[in-house]
C-alpha cells in the first residue's frame, strides 16, 4: 500500500490542516447547534489523524484510497458520536473508531469467504477485548472474552481464526547483516523427521562435504525437522548465524550435486 505519495483520493495530504484542542472546541461547539459548515472542517482539520492510522495498515495490499476513504468513515462516525463530557482528547477517541473501520474493511474483503455468523461472533470478540483492555489496562485471556461475549472459547478462537489476513512463507519477519529471515523459517516440518529424505541417495555423500557445523545444521534442520530458532538455542549461535551456514552449506550441496 502507497502511503509514500502526497495526493490520496484526490487530497494533497502535505497542505492537511492541523487544528489546535480550543479550535476543536469551538467548532464542536458550533456542531451541536447544528452547523454543518464546522463539521467539515472539523473533518478536514482531522484528516491528517486518519492519514497516521492507516499507515498501521501499511502491509496490506489494500489500496491507499480506499483505505484512506474507510478511515474517514471512521473518522466522521467518531465526530458524530463523541461526547466532549467524557474529558478525553478527541484524537484518544477517534483512533480506535478508525482502526476499527479499516480492520472491519478488510476482513469483509478478505478473498477468503466467512461466514456471516462467524465473523459477527469475531467482532463481538474484538469489541469485548478493547472494552476489557479499557477498563482493566491489560490485554485479556480468551477465557475472559468468552466469558464476556457468553460463548464457549474454541467458538472465540475459530471465529478470530477465520478473520486473520493470510500471510505467506516468504514474508519477511526479521533482518540481520543482510540476512532475511522469512516465515517458512520458522515452521517446523514434521514429515521430514519420519520419512528421513536427506538421508537418501546421494545426498549422504554430498553432506560428507560439509563442515562439522555446517552438517550439524542440516541435519537438525531437515532430519529433525527444527526451526532455525531451535537449530540457534540448540548449537549455541545466532539466529542469523544459522541462516547464513544453511545457505552456505545447501549451496556447497547443489554444487556437488550439479543440480
Amino acid at each position: 500500500m502507497a502511503l509514500h505519495k502526497v495526493v490520496i483520493c484526490g487530497v494533497n495530504t502535505a497542505k492537511l490542516p492541523l487544528l489546535t484542542n480550543e479550535e476543536k472546541d469551538r467548532l464542536f461547539e458550533r456542531i451541536e447547534q447544528g452547523d454543518k459548515e464546522a463539521r467539515e472542517k472539523l473533518v478536514e482539520g482531522n484528516l491528517r489523524l486518519v492519514l497516521s492510522v492507516i499507515q498501521r495498515f501499511s502491509a496490506a495490499s489494500e489500496n491507499a484510497d480506499d483505505l484512506f476513504q474507510v478511515g474517514c468513515i471512521g473518522l466522521m462516525k467518531a465526530i458524530d458520536h463523541f461526547d466532549r463530557k467524557l474529558n478525553v482528547k478527541f484524537s484518544t477517541y477517534a483512533v480506535p473508531m478508525i482502526i476499527g473501520e479499516c480492520r472491519r474493511y478488510l476482513r469483509d474483503n478478505n478473498s477468503i469467504r466467512v461466514s456471516r455468523s462467524l465473523r459477527d461472533i469475531a467482532y463481538k470478540a474484538i469489541y469485548a477485548k478493547e472494552q476489557f483492555v479499557k477498563e482493566e489496562d491489560r490485554e485479556p485471556t480468551i477465557e475472559e472474552i468468552a466469558a464476556r461475549v457468553g460463548l464457549d472459547k474454541e467458538l472465540i478462537v475459530m471465529a478470530l481464526d477465520a478473520i486473520a489476513t493470510p500471510v505467506s512463507l516468504f514474508d519477511p519477519v526479521y533482518q540481520e547483516g543482510g540476512d532475511t529471515l522469512y516465515i517458512m523459517d520458522q515452521v517446523s516440518d514434521k514429515k521430514n523427521r519420519e520419512e528421513n529424505w536427506v538421508e537418501q541417495i546421494s545426498l549422504r555423500e554430498a553432506m560428507k562435504r560439509l563442515s562439522d557445523r555446517e552438517y550439524n545444521i542440516i541435519r537438525l534442520r531437515f532430519f529433525e525437522g527444527k526451526t532455525q530458532t531451535e537449530v540457534a538455542n540448540e548449537i549455541a549461535i545466532s539466529q542469523a548465524q544459522v541462516s547464513r551456514l544453511e545457505k552456505s552449506a545447501l549451496k556447497s550441496m547443489k554444487n556437488y550435486l550439479d543440480i
